[in-house]
């Protein structure tokens, strides 16, 4: 029988396999395309999805981002404030996310494998933990996590429909 945690990381296995099948095999120029002049890019979609990723699961964990700790921050070399994760961000900033299907990739296999294994290793009574309290009710961590999936499954498909959209224009 399946466990909620179990659930989980099939679900976040999933957004991954969609970011891989998004960014496979395309140019920046491809990754940074837009589909209207405000519209967002494969690229800023996928550095988002694994930016709140990455935010939000090391603090529910307790420690500290990959995006930090792993140099991620250096080895995109964006001109955003290090803590940006994509909201609220202008259309400027948007265009300004720029990197190659394989460090996006790369990044977002390092932020999964470090989700999965902390999320293999709660026990279904870690899910009903108190991780944000600014909402009316509290955010337990179950909600959390799912949350996390919701906007990653999104964006992934958004990344995934504007890979469809830029390779047919070719």
């Amino acid at each position: 029988m399946a466990t909620a945690t179990d659930l989980l990381n099939d679900a976040f296995d999933r957004v991954r396999e969609t970011v891989h099948d998004a960014v496979e095999g395309l140019s920046e120029d491809q990754l940074t395309a837009r589909i209207d002049p405000e519209a967002n890019t494969i690229a800023w979609l996928v550095w988002h999805l694994t930016r709140v990723q990455d935010d939000h699961v090391a603090d529910a964990a307790g420690t500290e981002q990959l995006w930090t700790s792993a140099s991620w921050v250096e080895r995109f070399r964006l001109p955003l404030d290090v803590s940006a994760t994509g909201y609220g961000q202008s259309a400027d900033e948007v265009a300004s996310v720029r990197a190659s299907a394989e460090l996006l990739a790369a990044y977002q296999d390092a932020v999964h494998q470090a989700t999965t294994e902390y999320v293999g290793r709660l026990t279904e009574s870690d899910l009903d933990r108190i991780v944000d309290k600014r909402w009316d009710p509290p955010v337990t961590l179950a909600v959390r996590l799912v949350s996390v999936v919701n906007d990653g499954s999104q964006h992934a498909g958004q990344a995934a429909y504007v890979r469809g959209v830029v390779t047919r224009r070719g």
